[in-house]
C-alpha cells in the first residue's frame, strides 16, 4: 500500500488478510526493522518472545526488531492487519517470496531475517491453526 520509495524509506504499510485460524508466517526475528500490526477486522493472535496477546479491531501490536514473533487468526473469520514496517525495505520480501525469487536462506540473509520453521507444527497444534506453506 505504502512502499518505502514513497515515504523516504521511513516506513512501509502492507495489508495482510489472513484466513480464519491459520499462522501468517513462521517464527521469526528482524535485525533491520520493527513491525506495528494494525487489527482492521477480526481477532490477532501473536507470539512475542515468551508471551501470547491477542488483538481485536482497533489495537495496535508492537513487534520490535530482534524479537523472536509470530502472528495468526485467533478468530473464525477473515483478520485483516495493516503491517507498519519501519524502516521500509522488508516490503520487497514479501514481494520475493511469493514469486519464489530465492531460496529463503538467501532472502533471510539479504533482509536481515531468521525464520524458525521447526516450531510451527508446535504453534499450529498448541493454537488450532493450519499453515499451508512448506519448509
Amino acid at each position: 500500500m505504502v512502499w518505502g520509495e514513497e515515504s523516504g524509506g521511513g516506513f512501509s504499510l502492507v495489508e495482510h488478510p489472513i484466513p480464519a485460524r491459520h499462522l501468517a508466517a513462521p517464527l521469526h526475528r528482524h535485525s533491520r526493522e520493527d513491525e506495528y500490526s494494525y487489527v482492521l477486522e477480526g481477532r490477532l493472535g501473536a507470539l512475542l518472545g515468551d508471551d501470547v496477546i491477542y488483538a481485536e479491531a482497533g489495537d495496535l501490536a508492537f513487534k520490535p526488531r530482534n524479537q523472536w514473533h509470530t502472528f495468526w487468526n485467533a478468530g473464525d473469520t477473515v483478520c485483516r492487519i495493516l503491517e507498519i514496517i519501519s524502516p521500509a525495505g522488508f516490503e520487497h520480501y514479501f514481494a520475493e517470496v511469493a514469486a519464489a525469487a530465492g531460496s529463503r536462506e538467501v532472502l533471510g540473509a539479504r533482509y536481515g531475517v531468521d525464520v524458525d520453521f521447526d516450531r510451527v507444527p508446535g504453534l499450529c497444534e498448541e493454537h488450532g491453526l493450519r499453515f499451508p506453506r512448506t519448509a
